[in-house]
């Protein structure tokens, strides 16, 4: 059996994995009305910075990697749907590449090592494809998130036969959504050493260190003791008002602000192995103590994961879990005085009239798997109900959902909820003669530049509830414990209301 791995102790991932999900794949396009024809896909090409010969690290498309696992760039692959025997076909290098690349690999011991039936050489793909079972079936669609598409391949032979762009995309996409055994148990250990990561970054903070120092720790826990030589996404290292910037880390942002003694922290950081992502945030206070403040901010941040756990299981609408983490945000800064209570308005009121999105302008999270933001949140054409493809919604927080399926056995998701206090989304909400009379002015005024506070777990999605892939510190004494140098995993769980269920056994 052929499998991913990187030495030393590093995970085993099994290329029966990739056997699974081309099997998958093909059931479910026989389960769409097709039981004859190729699936063609395209693996990632290489690529170079600008114009020079500096060649950027490859990282394999993510469909291309979901079927095939292949590491290695310029491939091509095909399934017949009839058989679902697959094909590989490899670029057909110059000998003298040996000299820069190593020993070149042939056909058969790529047969070997991906678990193919069949390689060939990238240069006989058109001739193979004029005399394959028709008709060929490209990937065409929309990605929601990006709202970029991804484009069928263009090869004349594809002008010649009979070629659909419209069939395989939704069942590809749906494919992803519901994770395999295999698939989840590499998503367990990407989270668990993710989590790991987390705390050594935890216990390093010392205020006067800079924000990129942590992302650097990270990065460095990760691959020298799991092998993670990508991040999932780029380091999100916000310090003071920073955690107010959602997506901040970015180029004109990168992490390079002084961490200060009152400073709260909000680190959002996943490793990736063998292209499978985490996508985990801790937030906390850089000198490892909560003021009463930062506690009653973060206490409500948890209790709306808490509150999302409580209805998390097969059946649920993810609009009603999001809703769920709003009303506990709203509950915390009622407590705060930085919200009050009007007469005539109940707590669902102010939820249904999107106070929430307010302080909580993002969705409550998402799919995750090899994509941080994986495929099928929104998808047109699918195979389930048409319940679950619903359009996007409106008003803040809301429309920024980036799923809106009912949860199932098998899906992957984040839970992130957060409360930040952002200048922009406030100024508006003042200003707004339905938002503005539930604001106290004078108050959020003290909250303006603290930044804010954000939660994100990993978890699955399990016959009768779910289960938390996530290991991190959560309760603020299991923070300030490991921040002040406590063993973790501590020795109880505490907390098993947040399903942490391998806790004990990291």
């Amino acid at each position: 059996m052929s499998a991913f791995t990187l030495g030393l102790n590093t995970y085993v991932v099994p290329f029966s994995m990739h056997v699974e999900n081309r099997d998958r794949l093909v059931k479910g396009m026989k389960e769409a009305g097709v039981s004859t024809g190729t699936i063609l896909l395209r693996g990632g090409t290489a690529s170079e910075r600008d114009d020079t010969d500096h060649e950027n690290l490859f990282r394999q498309e993510s469909y291309f990697h979901y079927l095939f696992g292949v590491r290695e760039p310029g491939f091509w692959g095909s399934i017949d749907i009839s058989t679902g025997d697959a094909t590989l076909y490899c670029p057909r290098l110059p000998e003298e590449y040996a000299v820069w690349m190593g020993k070149i690999s042939t056909c058969l011991e790529f047969k070997i090592k991906y678990e193919v039936q069949t390689v060939k050489y990238s240069d006989n793909l058109e001739s193979s494809l004029r005399t394959s079972v028709k008709p060929i079936f490209v990937n065409k669609g929309k990605n929601s998130d990006s709202g970029s598409t991804y484009n069928p391949p263009v090869l004349d032979v594809l002008k010649e036969v009979d070629c659909d762009e419209v069939k395989l995309f939704p069942v590809l996409c749906d494919c992803r959504v519901f994770k395999s055994e295999k698939e989840l148990a590499l998503m367990a250990h990407v989270s668990k050493l993710t989590s790991l990561s987390h705390v050594h970054v935890m216990r390093s903070v010392t205020p006067g260190m800079m924000e990129y120092q942590l992302e650097a720790n990270f990065s460095h826990f990760s691959y020298y003791n799991y092998g993670c030589r990508n991040m999932g996404y780029t380091a999100i290292c916000a310090c003071g008002p920073n955690p107010a910037v959602l997506h901040y880390g970015h180029a004109g942002a990168p992490n390079d602000r002084v961490i200060r003694e009152e400073d709260m922290l909000l680190l959002d950081m996943g490793a990736e192995y063998h292209c499978y992502g985490s996508d985990i945030t801790c937030s906390y206070p850089a000198n490892g103590k909560f003021t009463e403040r930062q506690r009653k901010v973060y206490e409500g941040v948890l209790n709306a994961q808490r509150a999302v756990f409580e209805i998390c299981k097969p059946g649920t609408s993810w609009v009603d879990c999001h809703k769920a983490a709003e009303k506990e945000v709203i509950k915390a800064l009622i407590d705060l005085k930085v919200l009050r209570e009007v007469e005539g308005y109940t707590l669902e009121d102010m939820v249904e009239m999107r106070l929430g999105g307010v302080f909580m302008p993002h969705g409550l999270g998402h799919h995750i798997g090899i994509d941080t933001h994986d495929v099928g949140g929104y998808l047109e054409g699918g195979k389930s109900k048409e319940e679950n493809y619903p359009n996007r919604l409106k008003g803040a927080g809301l429309k920024s959902l980036r799923n809106l399926r009912i949860l199932e056995e098998h899906q992957c998701l984040t839970v992130e909820p957060g409360c930040y206090f952002i200048d922009y989304t406030i100024d508006k909400a003042i200003a707004d003669n339905d938002l503005g009379k539930f604001i106290d002015v004078e108050v959020v005024a003290e909250f303006r530049g603290t930044g804010g506070v954000r939660l994100e777990d990993v978890i699955a999605i399990t016959a009768d509830g779910f289960e938390n892939y996530t290991l991190a510190p959560r309760g603020i004494e299991e923070v300030e414990a490991v921040m002040g140098g406590a063993k973790w995993p501590p020795m109880k769980d505490v907390h098993p209301e947040l399903m942490r269920k391998e806790l004990l056994n990291m």
